[in-house]
């Protein structure tokens, strides 16, 4: 089954003063939110494991990962890749300017395995575009592609200075367009 994503015409503006163009703007079409109880039974039934077993092995999982990202370690997620703390902050040029409030914001970074990487790659994407009065004008699909590493700091990612703290290449502000 391919990833579904939308192309929906819009109207974008680059600045708050001009007209503004229409551009097909890229989206991938969410699907519903799987709830915990339907995951922990499809992974019982996989393991030969209780529910209830598996629903504490669960909790407990995730009481652990969220004690040891909070704490600042990279966290493997068994199957997935890893997770860990990153944030986006100013640069300042003074070491005596070094202060919190250059920390614009904090976030998850989650690195994908190499395997789940290479499987998104090759999985097929279904692009569906809708013009601006609401009409299905074109379908697209897509065979293979790369995936983005979330370190490369070319890709927005934070990159890792020499001492292991986390940098950002920007100081929080977006660049992008403005939409009406």
């Amino acid at each position: 089954m391919p990833l579904r994503v939308k192309a929906v015409e819009r109207l974008l503006k680059f600045d708050k003063e001009s007209a503004g163009k229409y551009r097909y703007v890229m989206k991938p079409e969410m699907y519903s939110t799987l709830p915990q109880a339907k995951v922990i039974k499809e992974a019982a039934l996989r393991s030969g494991v209780s529910q209830g077993v598996m629903k504490a092995c669960w909790d407990a999982a995730g009481e652990v990962i969220k004690a040891w990202a909070t704490e600042g370690h990279s966290v493997a997620l068994p199957g997935l890749g890893s997770m860990r703390f990153g944030l986006r902050s100013k640069s300042v040029e003074n070491v005596n300017d070094v202060k919190a409030g250059l920390i614009s914001s904090r976030r998850i970074i989650f690195t994908p395995s190499v395997d789940l990487k290479e499987e998104l790659a090759s999985a097929a994407i279904q692009i569906t575009c809708i013009d601006r009065d609401g009409k299905e004008v074109k379908r697209v699909t897509s065979t293979s592609g790369e995936v983005e590493d979330p370190e490369d700091p070319e890709n927005g990612g934070g990159g890792s200075s020499e001492n292991g703290a986390t940098e950002s290449g920007n100081n929080g502000e977006s660049g992008g367009p403005v939409n009406p």
